[in-house]
């Protein structure tokens, strides 16, 4: 096997456990996240001379250690305040980590990612950067915002860890409530970007994506009687389903109306529509568990046309009153355009054309542009397309859109 891609397969594997191990010890994620990235060049200048170790987690996790030690025995001050975090670190975390052992404390990151005292805005990025692997770029590219802002907010926000010494743990059954969304959200962050990213030469990241899933299934097995957490699974399974159909031979778009639904993935999309019957039983329905119905009525349909849209339509006006939120009315537009007509989706799109939260994002001139095509305005369905080209993060969704730029001047 090729040692570089020995290498990426180890780092995507084992990055999130290590640094959750790693925080964990030394109580802080700095350093943490700056010995894992060293671990990780030392594999790379030596496994191509001593060859890939049968157990690469473990020789990254004691190289990481005796990386963080070093750094300790150089500076006094920063090993001294350590010292306290270490303490504070092993009365809540009793279990040495050694270097022949890894567990799996990603889930404790998770949570103390998404701690009540720090801001819920930065919960997100901060767990894409930890344990989703997405560099500054990628996350505040999925945020809309500058890199660098960005860049100040994840700075800020470990900052914060550090200083309140917010303990690397799992939550309390009272403090769940409180911190659980936080977390469902940073997942499917990180399943989105994975499913439809958000720049560079590929439409899909699928090893994102898998580990999104894989993140899910670890909090569905942690939390079994949390509906928000099976229908977010839900979703995932439902929408992952389709990845192979998403793109042609070669990394093209295929839309939905297009694509072969032989494709798809039917074990995963049974596992999906029973984690649905889970999720929307027993209680009021959540976000998550409306949108894996959602994914439900696609999976289920033979073809884009035999759709229930009117049952589309209707969760969509549940997920509005649940989750209101631009992109939800876009979607919803969308839905009311098979439903009722181009027309009908039209209307309600140029009711979302002064949201703020829209600029910038692709879809909305893509749709727009779509549906003024169907009703024979060329010129403005044209333009339309030419923005959303501009907007386009990635070469296949930039390389789709031209392709319907030119069919419609055809």
């Amino acid at each position: 096997m090729d040692v570089g891609a020995s290498v990426a397969a180890v780092f995507r594997e084992e990055r999130g456990r290590l640094l959750a191990a790693l925080a964990r010890r030394f109580g802080d994620l700095d350093l943490a996240e700056e010995v894992t990235s060293e671990a990780i060049e030392a594999a790379l200048a030596r496994w191509p001379v001593d060859g890939v170790p049968p157990r690469p987690g473990a020789w990254l996790m004691t190289t990481a250690r005796r990386r963080a030690v070093d750094r300790l025995r150089r500076d006094r001050t920063y090993a001294a305040r350590l010292a306290v975090l270490q303490v504070e670190a092993d009365r809540a975390n009793p279990e040495p980590v050694t270097g022949d052992e890894l567990p799996d404390e990603r889930l404790q990151l998770f949570f103390t990612c998404a701690h009540p005292a720090l801001p819920a805005a930065d919960h997100a990025a901060l767990m894409l950067r930890c344990l989703g692997g997405l560099t500054t770029a990628e996350i505040a590219r999925a945020f809309l915002v500058p890199t660098a802002t960005m860049a100040k907010r994840i700075v800020r926000v470990k900052k914060k860890i550090r200083e309140a010494r917010i303990p690397f743990r799992a939550p309390e059954p009272d403090e769940l409530p409180e911190r659980l969304p936080g977390v469902l959200q940073a997942v499917y962050s990180i399943f989105t970007e994975g499913y439809a990213a958000s720049s560079g030469p590929d439409l899909q990241r699928l090893d994102l994506a898998e580990e999104a899933v894989r993140l899910a299934r670890i909090l569905h097995r942690l939390l079994p009687a949390e509906r928000e957490v099976t229908g977010l699974l839900a979703l995932m399974l439902l929408t992952h389903a389709r990845r192979n159909a998403r793109t042609g031979p070669d990394g093209d778009l295929v839309l939905l109306a297009d694509q072969d639904r032989g494709r798809w993935d039917r074990t995963m999309i049974e596992e999906g529509r029973e984690l649905v019957v889970a999720a929307l039983t027993g209680g009021p329905a959540g976000p998550y568990g409306v949108q894996a119905a959602i994914a439900a009525l696609h999976a289920e349909a033979a073809d884009l046309a035999s759709t229930d849209w009117p049952q589309v339509v209707a969760l969509y006006d549940v997920l509005l009153a649940l989750a209101p939120s631009p992109v939800v009315a876009l979607n919803r537009a969308a839905a009311v355009a098979m439903r009722d007509g181009p027309a009908a989706g039209l209307a309600l799109l140029d009711e979302l054309a002064g949201e703020p939260r829209l600029r910038g994002h692709h879809p909305y001139p893509a749709a727009r542009a779509d549906l003024l095509a169907r009703l024979g305005r060329s010129g403005e369905a044209a333009s339309a397309y030419r923005e959303a080209i501009e907007l386009a993060g990635t070469e296949p969704e930039r390389a789709h859109l031209r392709r319907r730029l030119d069919a419609l001047d055809r």
